[in-house]
């Protein structure tokens, strides 16, 4: 049965040891007025500035962890909004991101084509789906992008399992889901620093 195509970006189910997910994560800051929106399930990184910004297809550094929402004083209404997006150039000078930075996080993300179990423990590229993001639900549109397959350690998600996901789990159809670690967690050991 062929698989659905629904992107939702990166969705944690569990640790690496196999201990369940609990939903933890810590508080970071985005810049005022900084033009890039980061939807739920987007992959960010920390930035010299002190703040954590999205990470799009091919972009470089190392990854802070996965947004799961944000809360900011809305400068239109200047009422205090949570919302699992981020609206790109927010002006605000209080936004909060809060980030899942466990560097032994699983999560679930679909493949923009059929992924073949040979190609299970390499290090894969993200691609953005158009549009990048759900407007209502602010979920990502975040997808594994199956031809970037390698060994290079600068990739920033690593394939190690097929989803059991029954309508997402077909390895011979398109939007395979594929559970993923970090690659380049910014708390993996021996990692540079920023400063």
């Amino acid at each position: 049965m062929a698989n659905k195509d629904r992107a939702f970006g990166l969705r944690p189910v569990r640790r690496l040891s196999g201990d369940y997910y609990a939903g933890g994560q810590n508080k970071f800051t985005i810049a005022s007025s900084y033009g890039t929106a980061i939807y739920q399930g987007d992959i960010v990184a920390a930035v010299t500035a002190g703040n954590v910004e999205r990470i799009a297809a091919g972009g470089s550094g190392y990854v802070l962890g996965v947004f799961n929402g944000c809360f900011y004083t809305d400068p239109n209404t200047s009422k205090p909004t949570w919302s699992n997006k981020y609206p790109a150039s927010t002006a605000a000078s209080d936004i909060a991101a809060f980030v899942i930075t466990d560097p032994l996080i699983i999560c679930e993300i679909q493949a923009d084509a059929a992924f073949p179990r040979a190609d299970l423990f390499g290090n894969f590229d993200i691609v953005d789906s158009s549009p990048v993001g759900d407007a209502y639900s602010g979920r990502s549109a975040l997808e594994l992008d199956v031809t970037t397959g390698a060994t290079t350690a600068t990739l920033p998600i690593k394939a190690i399992e097929i989803s059991q996901d029954p309508e997402n789990s077909d390895v011979d159809s398109a939007n395979t889901n594929v559970l993923v670690t970090i690659n380049n967690s910014l708390f993996s050991a021996g990692t540079t620093g920023l400063a």
